[in-house]
């Protein structure tokens, strides 16, 4: 077998290089096999991550069982959570490419032969997979897992996302003081990514249905040994990949189309229709929201898990997982699709018990029949729009009201805490896009607070910003072209009536089109919110929502530049 790295580890003319590996205590017995990079986002920032440093300690035996030599690099990570509801939210989606770029420089800079990629949550896992779809060679994915679920709160085990509503409840006097104090020491009670089925814990799901991850591994609670031994596994496999010449791009092109089944059967983030569109981008790969509107359409949604049930993400481990719900929409998937384990999807699938119907129904008697995820259309996104039905109750998926507009997240938190959004309102929040916010901020806090407001029936929310995947209530984002483009969404002012149609996918603006562009002519670009820095950077660069908020980075073949000619 030929590897990469051995190119730069001969003698005579190497040898300085393999003297800086034995500085650090490698052998010639090490030197003599593969290298094998393990990409790791531990820290103690995150708590999806926290548990990162015990499963790299299995991933590393694991290759070394496997006949290679580990070589592990931290990777940056940041927590959605905690930067929510503030400026810390503007850094989080950019933080994706920032990895990407991060993980190619160190695997090519070394010439590694393959990678393991360590990571749990919402941009660390797109981004891992970006990279892995860039360097296109011999890649695995180990997640950290899901926490557990908390104590019991609003009739289901509680999670982060229970102190957010619950603050909402407080402030309108539906709990009190010390039982919000209780709720804060037990929501979440272990480490690992947030046990419902937000984006982190939907695109380590994704992940699976890709092939990425080893079968069943994706939903393994953090604290369980399983996910060692998983890990484990996964160190020997990706010395396996190695030896016959399977890379990432291979296994992520011939299970695109079932990652994005897979997420809308089972009610997953919207998210994913930002972070598949710019894994197929470095994957050489077109996903555009036409493939999601039709792959969307086209799949049934039948798994159901909080926020659109009361089973948490754990709760569908124990149901059957990832692997249940494929084996259910096999005759909907490519069963001949390439995996990490060296084996294609249907035979991972043979030996797959029934699942817990109560989590997990089959495609003849599914939740929906239409899927959890859906992308809409109209004079207010005349690039689309994106939505969950799966986490909408069936009375809120035809709504109409007026609009209420705000330019920023923090002022339509301040309203809607402060009493002043009411009951038929839609709440419009713009420059929040890519370019806009800029960073695409989640407006998760909003929702939430409509929830513990009693309003989540009663209003609906229109943003160019996204959600978390654990929203719930009526919620558009992703509207194409932003605000900040000088889309529709700028045009919409206070009191304007917008109607929501989910089954006929329609998002419309009840103003005529001469006077909305009659408001856009009289229109001005807002100042940018950051002048130095990443964020000015990222607010040049980045592509709107629909084309996956991606960074371009390729030489097109219509480009008029070649390469290496100035900018």
């Amino acid at each position: 077998m030929n590897w990469r790295s051995k190119d730069i580890l001969k003698r005579p003319e190497w040898s300085m290089n393999r003297a800086l590996y034995k500085a650090m205590g490698y052998s010639d017995y090490d030197l003599e096999r593969p290298l094998v990079g393990i990409a790791n986002s531990w820290n103690r920032v995150v708590p999806g991550h926290e548990n990162l440093r015990r499963v790299a300690a299995f991933v590393r035996q694991g290759i070394v069982q496997g006949g290679g030599t580990p070589v592990e690099f931290g990777v940056m990570a940041a927590c959605d959570g905690i930067a929510q509801g503030h400026d810390g939210m503007h850094f989080i989606l950019p933080t994706r490419d920032l990895i990407a770029n991060d993980i190619e420089m160190m695997v090519q800079a070394h010439r590694l032969d393959a990678v393991v990629l360590l990571g749990s949550c919402d941009k660390i896992v797109p981004a891992m997979l970006m990279a892995a779809a860039r360097l296109d060679i011999p890649a695995i994915l180990v997640v950290g897992g899901p926490m557990e679920g908390g104590c019991r709160f609003d009739n289901r085990a509680a999670d982060t996302t229970s102190l957010t509503e619950g603050l909402g409840m407080l402030t309108a006097g539906r709990i009190d003081a010390a039982t919000y104090r209780r709720l804060e020491d037990c929501a979440a009670p272990t480490c690992g990514s947030c046990s419902f089925y937000g984006t982190a814990n939907t695109m380590c799901c994704v992940a699976e249905a890709m092939g990425m991850c080893l079968p069943h591994s994706a939903t393994i609670p953090a604290t369980w040994a399983d996910r060692l031994r998983a890990a484990q596994a996964s160190g020997r496999q990706v010395m396996a990949l190695l030896e016959q010449g399977v890379t990432a791009r291979r296994i992520i092109r011939e299970g695109m189309h079932n990652a994005i089944r897979v997420s809308t059967a089972t009610g997953g983030s919207t998210n994913v229709a930002l972070h598949l569109p710019a894994i197929g981008y470095e994957a050489d790969m077109a996903v555009d929201m036409a493939l999601f509107e039709r792959l969307c359409s086209e799949t049934p949604t039948i798994a159901r898990i909080n926020p659109a049930a009361a089973p948490n993400v754990p709760d569908f481990h124990r149901a059957g997982g990832v692997p249940a719900v494929m084996k259910e929409l096999l005759p909907l998937l490519d069963a001949g699709a390439m995996t990490v384990s060296g084996r294609t999807l249907s035979e991972n699938l043979v030996d797959v018990a029934p699942p817990d119907r109560s989590i997990i129904r089959s495609i003849d008697d599914p939740w929906g029949r239409g899927g959890g995820l859906a992308v809409l259309r109209g004079n207010l996104a005349p690039r689309t729009a994106v939505t969950k039905p799966a986490a909408i109750a069936p009375e809120m998926q035809v709504f109409t009201g007026t609009a209420r507009c705000f330019d920023s997240e923090e002022a339509a938190n301040r309203a809607i805490l402060a009493d002043e959004v009411r009951a038929g309102e839609v709440v419009v929040i713009r420059y929040e896009g890519p370019k806009g916010g800029p960073g695409m901020r989640e407006m998760y806090i909003a929702m939430k607070y409509l929830y513990g407001k009693g309003l989540a029936l009663k209003t609906a929310l229109v943003t160019d910003g996204r959600f978390s995947g654990t929203n719930n209530g009526c919620f558009v984002g992703h509207v194409s072209p932003e605000a900040a483009e000088g889309g529709p969404l700028a045009a919409v002012r206070d009191g304007d009536r917008i109607t929501i149609d989910i089954p006929d996918r329609r998002l419309h603006l009840d103003v005529p089109d001469g006077e909305i562009q009659k408001r856009l002519a009289a229109w001005r670009r807002p100042a940018p919110k950051f002048r130095r820095g990443y964020l000015a950077l990222y607010a040049r660069l980045a592509e709107s929502a629909d084309k996956g908020a991606i960074i371009r980075h390729k030489f097109e073949d219509d480009d008029p530049r070649a390469p290496g000619e100035a900018c």
